[in-house]
C-alpha cells in the first residue's frame, strides 16, 4: 500500500508516478490513468497566491491527504495533496480504469458502458461515492486505499483540459493508449 510519504514531494514528481497506480475507495475503484499537477504558482490552483480559504484548507494540509471540492456547484473533484504543509500542491484524479466493484459504479452513474464510469473527476467521484464529507482524509487509511503499480506505465504528457488559466502548461499526465482517458491526450511536443 502507498502510504503518505510517497506524497511529501514536488507535486511534478508525485503526478506521472501516480499512472498506473490502483485508487480505491471503500473497495471501489481502479487503476489511475490521467491525472493533472496544480502548484502553488499556478494560476490555474484553489492555492494561488498562497490564500487559504475553507473550500481549498485541505490543499495546505499534510501530503497525502484528500482534496474534495465540488467544481461548478455540481461535480466532487478528487485531488492528492503533495509536496510541504502549507504549501499548497496537489494532484487531480482526472480518470480511471474501473476494476473492482464495477457493478456498485454502474449502479451509481447509471449505465452499462464501463468506459463511461470514471472518465472524468466528477464521473470518478460519483462512480466511487466520494463527497465533501471524505475531503481532508488521510489517503492511507480507510476508506481510501492506494495500491502500487505492477509494472511502469507509459506515461503521456500534455496541457489540461477544463481550465482558463495557464493552459499552455503540459501538466496533464495520461496512461499512453488508455480507452479510459477523460480525453484524448497526445504527448507534449518537446
Amino acid at each position: 500500500m502507498i502510504r503518505r510519504a510517497f506524497f511529501a514531494r514536488s507535486v511534478h514528481e508525485v503526478a506521472p508516478d501516480l499512472i498506473g497506480v490502483t485508487l480505491l475507495f471503500d473497495g471501489v475503484g481502479g487503476r489511475i490513468v490521467e491525472v493533472e499537477a496544480y502548484d502553488h504558482e499556478d494560476p490555474a490552483s484553489h492555492g494561488y497566491g498562497g490564500r487559504r480559504t475553507a473550500r481549498n484548507a485541505s490543499m495546505f494540509g499534510p501530503p497525502g491527504h484528500a482534496y474534495v471540492y465540488r467544481s461548478y456547484g455540481i461535480h466532487w473533484c478528487l485531488n492528492l495533496v503533495c509536496g510541504d504543509e502549507g504549501v499548497p500542491e496537489a494532484v487531480l484524479i482526472r480518470a480511471l480504469e474501473p476494476t473492482k466493484g464495477i457493478d456498485e459504479q454502474r449502479a451509481r452513474r447509471g449505465g452499462d458502458d464501463v468506459r463511461a464510469l470514471c472518465s472524468g473527476p466528477g464521473k470518478l467521484c460519483q462512480a466511487l461515492g466520494i463527497t465533501g464529507e471524505h475531503d481532508g482524509l488521510p489517503l492511507d487509511r480507510r476508506p481510501f486505499r492506494l495500491e502500487p503499480r505492477r509494472a511502469v506505465a507509459e506515461v503521456v504528457r500534455g496541457p489540461r483540459v477544463g481550465i482558463t488559466r495557464a493552459t499552455e502548461l503540459s501538466w496533464r499526465y495520461g496512461e499512453g493508449g488508455s480507452r479510459f482517458l477523460s480525453r484524448p491526450l497526445r504527448a507534449a511536443e518537446a
